[in-house]
């Protein structure tokens, strides 16, 4: 009996030992609320086909989430990572698509140069040039640039067959570059990425530069991207599109209570396969922060969007004027409400281009202008 007390005693210290070195972590976020949309797109079969629309919405800041992230310390410095997240609609508690982990997943080493890991990821320019976004940081879903191309928050599409690699932080300096494989039998380069990234952050000060290129996207279920690259149908041609450019460059900077944030982004899509065809977006984005008391903060931000397609030889140009403003009140550490309001402007200097406007996230437009405004709760955990 001792002895069975003794082999006992000596399981359960080296059992502790063992998880005192090695964690699995279970996290998420849940956020829901009220959406009303105007001049919505009605479908054909509608009385009219101009609409408004309002109900409750999931993700308005940030899409709802639960995931696991695990560490195992091997020594050295050394330690195996992995973290596997799923994005889901709270509203029908549907998931975001097919995938069992839509958001992340990936798993990999963790040494004091930096992180290597290999599977589905975020690429750089959401990495480093979201943060200092409005979309990326403190604004969420509804934030995101015309059609999202940029991708800022991630939501428009991650890297599958990705092998990324993050250094660690030198004095406020970190990089990273990441390669994503096509996995097509004989078609090295169809449906590839590749993405680079930098950033510098330093007491009130924080930059960030980054480029991302994928080369036949959405062309194969097994490729680098099979999401498509934007969210809204007014950009729906990209879908054809055999190369994609992302690239820009921004910085924020805190003073006390106040954070203001700058930013520049350019997409570029070209080599279409069916017609001649190139889509050139810049976006301008200005954008602030204030902490008015430590649970209550107010954020706008204000993007122009230029746009230049050729098409099959023609060329139209359009232009966008969002406007957005925020307010943030925290209930606790993990809780807090919000409230939004998002104006979108479009116009072009060509007579025979009409632009309607689309906010990410919401329905397009049935005209040149669109307003939204949410409310809503966003517990983490």
């Amino acid at each position: 009996m001792k002895k069975t007390l003794i082999v006992a005693a000596v399981a359960a210290s080296f059992a502790t030992a063992a998880s005192a070195q090695s964690s699995v972590t279970l996290y998420g976020l849940v956020d829901a609320g009220f959406t009303y949309v105007n001049n919505v797109q009605a479908p054909a079969s509608a009385d009219y086909y101009k609409t408004n629309s309002w109900g409750v919405t999931g993700g308005n800041v940030q899409m709802s989430r639960w995931g696991l992230r695990g560490k195992e310390d091997l020594g050295g410095g050394m330690a195996a990572i992995f973290t596997l997240e799923n994005g889901f609609d709270v509203s029908n508690g549907s998931s975001v698509d097919s995938r069992q982990f839509t958001r992340q997943a990936y798993v990999g080493l963790s040494t004091q140069a930096g992180t290597l890991t290999l599977g589905r990821q975020t690429d750089a320019v959401a990495d480093y040039l979201g943060p200092v976004s409005a979309t990326g940081s403190w604004g969420g879903t509804y934030f995101a640039h015309p059609g999202d191309m940029d991708n800022l928050d991630g939501n428009a599409f991650r890297v599958n067959n990705s092998v990324k690699f993050v250094s660690a932080n030198y004095a406020g300096l970190s990089f990273a570059g990441a390669y994503a494989f096509s996995n097509a039998a004989g078609g090295f380069a169809n449906n590839r990425a590749y993405s680079l990234g930098a950033g510098y952050a330093n007491g009130p000060f924080k930059l960030g530069a980054a480029y991302t290129q994928a080369n036949g996207f959405n062309a194969n279920s097994t490729g680098a991207i099979t999401e498509g690259v934007v969210t809204s149908p007014a950009v729906a041609a990209v879908q054809r599109t055999e190369r994609m450019r992302v690239f820009g460059a921004g910085g924020s900077f805190s003073a006390g209570a106040m954070t203001f944030g700058l930013l520049w982004t350019q997409t570029r899509e070209d080599n279409n396969s069916y017609d001649p065809y190139s889509d050139i977006v810049n976006n301008y984005e200005v954008n602030g922060r204030y902490a008015l008391t430590p649970a209550l903060s107010l954020g706008a931000a204000y993007t122009f969007t230029n746009r230049k397609l050729s098409f099959d030889g023609a060329t139209g140009r359009a232009r966008y004027h969002q406007f957005g403003l925020q307010t943030d009140y925290a209930l606790s550490k993990r809780t807090d409400i919000y409230a939004e309001g998002v104006v979108q402007i479009a116009s072009s200097p060509d007579e025979r281009v009409n632009p309607y406007a689309g906010i990410s996230g919401a329905p397009l437009s049935s005209s040149s202008r669109q307003v939204l405004v949410t409310t809503g709760i966003r517990h983490r955990f």
